[in-house]
């Protein structure tokens, strides 16, 4: 019946369908066959750009992976080439994600062009999708190597022809000799600083030229001078720098430099692909079922909303939908964080980026694209490594002063010195310009965020906003909603009348049900087994009622709330769905509210931890009170309009309480911008997820008590990475000042300090019981 398609059609090989080429350092000509082609067409667009009217314009909101930054004053110089061009109206950069989100207008610019102004800002970009950012990354990962063994390699050659200097004793070895071998370091030393130490000169330049200061500037600054004073040593050894030449300290600083930002690549990179597994589940290619009922390979991009297709085990789902036919299990932890299988039958829901576990199944799709639960994370989670938290915006108002004091207290040192003792003047100004540095100082915070980001990510919780992680911690009241957020989303059946309910009724109440999305009749239709077919006609909703039909004898039967399916029959009162024939009630039905599984244990960690627990609901004051008492909250309010739910979140924030919300409705958005700090549960309404900082994808409310054990940890590491750093530079400052630290010294303990700082911010990526 079906065509027979090839693995390699199924599975065709990563990046090669579609994908954007990593750009060529410095390509500006748009005729160039770079990212124009690919990065401007209307269905690449589409997969990293969200549209948006305002002010009668069309305005697209993109999300670009960067490469090439090493500080965060990298940041402003890509900012600043942006805000520079034609039609852009935004550009946000996060140093630490190496991510841009810019705001542009398609009537007076494309991304190709946005691309080549960052080509030559001096740096890389590619739209952030797995293919085109997985390239970057490798040329990236690829380039840094390199530099690291020519640096590292040529360090050692140069070791070996300066060692004969050092420990040659006076008149052992003949000027001709010693002039000779400094010859020799000078030739070796020119590929380190041409090629190994490129990125740190280029970097500077494009600091210099702009006008602001950079970590890059004291590095290039220090090498220049040393290379310079080393140079005319060689040249003219008894000329005003003397005999004495560092390129052993150079080539050694370059190496040790070199090897520490490779590591921080690496950690980078790391923590990009974890991210990135939650971002890039769609297939390439996928089986669409024809009118014939043959199968056909259509890319994702082809599919409509109808389409039925054909998932193979393996494969990823390519949409929203249904099963038609089939029965498997789905992987969906990378989207909610439930690490069991689901398991998938006729009728169950499937997520886009889900992936077949067990056996093929046919699909038909309801929802394609930016309308789908994936892609809607995807853009939270995009727009969330754009972000700079409060911490970081201070951090790089701070670090253009930071680095005009180390540019001063250098060339204070070399004065000093130069009447001190004028043979180290050079040296010791290399070193404070090195040791000052501050890229520990500038990688504290951001790695560390970076980290439990990723963490969080893999648990089911995706940020919307960085911040939160620190306003999480300093939360002191959760306040929840109750239906769909303390208790399931779902309805079950309590009691029922009569007890023994009639299949025809069944029969006719799953007719009608099953036309309806309303909570109740889909809790009906799953309490009870399926019946035989019914045939009714003339089938409405009535909003806010229920259903109505009528069968083949000409009865009128209605589905839905009591007082309107059977207006006589007062004795039912209590009834929340009741099923009437002809105005006579046959089947009336009661539905509880059940706390989610892990509800009570999540409010018992939260009171643990200090914390005041409160629920805040507009269901009947009764009810609510009830599910409180079953949770172990003492604090419960009922019948609270949207508007009162504002005036009491605003009421505790008066007595100086820093807010926690936790809801899932419309009706919560308003109080969820409001509070200190928000969570949204992932099957709640949109409007809720975008107004809140975080959302729950998974559901678990015990993941609540980790955030915040999460958060404390982020905090505490966040200040051990700065205590680290301002130990570092309060022992080294003194000793590159007093001529104790060489230059050698001074790059392998900055080197160290960054190092040290990545190492301890990646601790926070590993699970823990917290």
């Amino acid at each position: 019946m079906s065509a027979t398609l090839s693995a390699a059609a199924l599975n065709p090989p990563a990046g090669a369908a579609a994908t954007v080429p990593a750009p060529a350092a410095g390509a500006a000509d748009p005729a160039m066959a770079g990212p124009s082609a690919a990065c401007d067409d209307a269905a690449q667009l589409d997969r990293y750009t969200d549209w948006r009217e305002e002010g009668g314009r069309r305005l697209g909101r993109s999300q670009l992976q960067l490469s090439g930054m090493h500080c965060a004053a990298c940041a402003g110089l890509i900012e600043r080439a942006l805000l520079g061009q034609a039609g852009v109206l935004e550009a946000r950069v996060n140093s630490a994600a190496e991510r841009l989100q810019v705001q542009w207008d398609p009537a007076q610019t494309q991304v190709s062009r946005l691309i080549q102004a960052i080509e030559r800002a001096g740096y890389g970009a590619v739209p952030d999708l797995a293919a085109p950012a997985r390239q970057l990354r490798e040329k990236e990962h690829r380039q840094a190597l390199w530099r690291l063994f020519v640096a590292s390699f040529l360090m050692m050659q140069v070791m070996m022809l300066a060692t004969p200097i050092y420990v040659a004793a006076p008149g052992d070895m003949e000027p001709d000799l010693r002039n000779l071998l400094q010859w020799g370091e000078w030739v070796l030393s020119l590929p380190v600083m041409l090629f190994s130490a490129g990125p740190f000169f280029s970097a500077a330049w494009r600091q210099l030229r702009t006008r602001s200061l950079g970590m890059d500037v004291p590095v290039a600054l220090g090498l220049l001078v040393t290379f310079v004073a080393s140079t005319g040593a060689v040249f003219d050894p008894a000329g005003i720098f003397g005999h004495e030449v560092y390129f052993d300290s150079l080539t050694m600083f370059v190496s040790f430099l070199l090897g520490g930002r490779y590591l921080e690549l690496r950690a980078r990179h790391k923590v990009a692909r974890s991210l990135e597994l939650a971002g890039d589940r769609l297939p390439e290619l996928v089986q669409r079922q024809q009118p014939d009922g043959q199968f056909v390979a259509v890319g994702v991009s082809d599919l409509r909303v109808g389409d039925r297709v054909r998932i193979l085990v393996g494969q990823a789902f390519p949409g929203d939908g249904v099963v038609l036919d089939g029965a498997s299990a789905a992987d969906e932890s990378l989207l909610s964080g439930e690490s069991l299988p689901v398991s998938k039958a006729a009728g169950d829901a499937l997520v886009a980026g889900s992936v077949n576990l067990q056996a093929p199944v046919l699909m038909e799709v309801r929802g394609l694209g930016a309308d789908t639960r994936y892609e809607s994370i995807v853009r939270l989670m995009r727009s969330a490594l754009t972000q700079r938290p409060s911490q970081l915006r201070l951090a790089d108002r701070a670090a253009g002063p930071f680095l005009w004091g180390v540019l001063v207290l250098a060339a204070g040192a070399a004065v000093a010195w130069s009447w001190i003792d004028p043979s180290r003047a050079v040296w010791v100004a290399v070193s404070v310009l090195i040791v000052t540095c501050p890229c520990a100082l500038s990688l504290a915070a951001p790695s560390a965020w970076l980290a439990a980001t990723g963490l969080l990510a893999r648990r089911g919780v995706l940020l919307s906003r960085l911040d939160l992680l620190e306003t999480l911690a300093q939360v002191d009241t959760v306040v929840m909603d109750k239906t769909g957020t303390l208790t399931e989303d779902r309805m079950r059946l309590g009691k029922t009348w009569p007890q023994e309910p009639s299949a025809s009724d069944l029969a006719v109440m799953q007719a009608l049900g099953r036309q309806s999305l309303h909570p109740f009749a889909q809790a009906a239709l799953a309490a009870f087994e399926a019946q035989a077919d019914v045939e009714l006609h003339d089938v409405v909703e009535h909003r806010g009622q229920g259903m109505e039909a009528t069968d083949a004898q000409g009865r009128r039967w209605r589905l839905g709330a009591g007082g309107w399916a059977a207006p006589a029959c007062p004795q039912l009162p209590s009834a929340q769905l009741l099923l009437s024939c002809d105005g006579q009630a046959r089947l009336a039905l009661q539905f509880e509210e059940s706390l989610r599984p892990d509800a009570v244990t999540a409010v018992q960690s939260l009171q643990g931890l200090g914390l005041q627990v409160e629920l805040l609901s507009g269901d009947r004051p009764e009810r609510v009170a009830a599910v409180a008492q079953s949770a172990g909250i003492a604090q419960a309010t009922g019948g609270a309009t949207p508007e009162g739910k504002l005036a009491r979140v605003e009421a505790l924030q008066a007595q100086g309480r820093r807010v926690l919300m936790l809801g899932d409705g419309i009706n919560d958005a308003p109080v969820l911008a409001r509070a200190d700090a928000s969570i949204a549960m992932g099957q709640g309404a949109l409007i809720a997820r975008t107004q809140a900082d975080a959302v729950l994808l998974s559901g678990r409310l015990s993941e609540l008590a980790r955030m915040r054990a999460l958060a404390l940890r982020t905090r505490r590491v966040i200040r051990q990475n700065l205590a680290w750093s301002a130990v570092y530079n309060a022992a080294c400052i003194p000793l590159a000042l007093t001529g104790w630290l060489p230059p050698w010294a001074a790059g392998i303990g900055m080197a160290s300090s960054s190092l040290l700082v990545i190492l301890n911010a990646l601790r926070l990526a590993r699970e823990s019981k917290t």
